[in-house]
């Protein structure tokens, strides 16, 4: 596994963060679509699925014990419980899998793991954060309700760690504001499109 340490030291990477409901996973799609050669590091997770997700394309999705046990066997670049029993990493495979195909990683993770492989890559890394427009915690609540995907104790959990998340914010290369969509992947493309020359 070291060696694939190393070689993700000399690649770039591109890495974008928020909190949820700001609009983090548009962004990335865009940038995909944008950059042929960016390609998505599928993360592992232990939460469940969620309407059209397939495991292996959005997430893998495994258990909190296969979780636990890659952590045991240091097979994770980076990887944090956002909450109880609900992990989220990306696996240093995935990563080797991008090296082996030459093209640029582009994780789509949380705030705390971003600020992890910003330590790790140091230059070779460009991290974005999105962040929601004011009054950020109100919209941030109504996107996520508008999904209808979790409960109410699930709405109210991801909106303290939103509050916690957003306070990181000024630790990251480029800060997006995502009040007008268009503008914000406009915005991102072209800090990326500079990073990658």
């Amino acid at each position: 596994m070291e060696q694939t340490y190393f070689r993700m030291k000399e690649n770039k990477a591109v890495v974008i963060t928020a909190p949820s409901g700001a609009g983090k996973t548009t962004i990335a799609k865009a940038l995909r679509t944008a950059f042929p050669n960016l390609i998505f590091s599928v993360s592992s997770t232990t939460r469940n699925i969620r309407g059209q997700e397939i495991d292996g394309r959005e997430y893998f999705f495994i258990s909190p014990e296969e979780f636990r046990e890659m952590i045991k066997n240091d097979e994770f670049f980076e990887w944090e419980e956002v909450y109880q029993d609900r992990y989220y990493g990306t696996s240093k495979n995935e990563l080797a899998r991008i090296s082996g195909l030459g093209g640029v990683a582009l994780l789509d993770i949380d705030v705390k793991g971003a600020l992890k492989v910003k330590r790790e890559l140091g230059k070779n890394v460009l991290t974005l954060f999105v962040r929601p427009p004011s009054p950020e915690m109100k919209i941030l609540e109504d996107r996520i309700r508008f999904r209808n995907t979790e409960t109410e104790k699930e709405i109210l959990t991801r909106l303290a760690k939103a509050e916690e998340e957003l306070s990181f914010s000024n630790e990251f290369d480029v800060v997006i504001l995502n009040d007008n969509l268009e503008n914000a992947i406009h915005e991102a493309c072209l800090k990326v499109g500079e990073f990658m020359k």
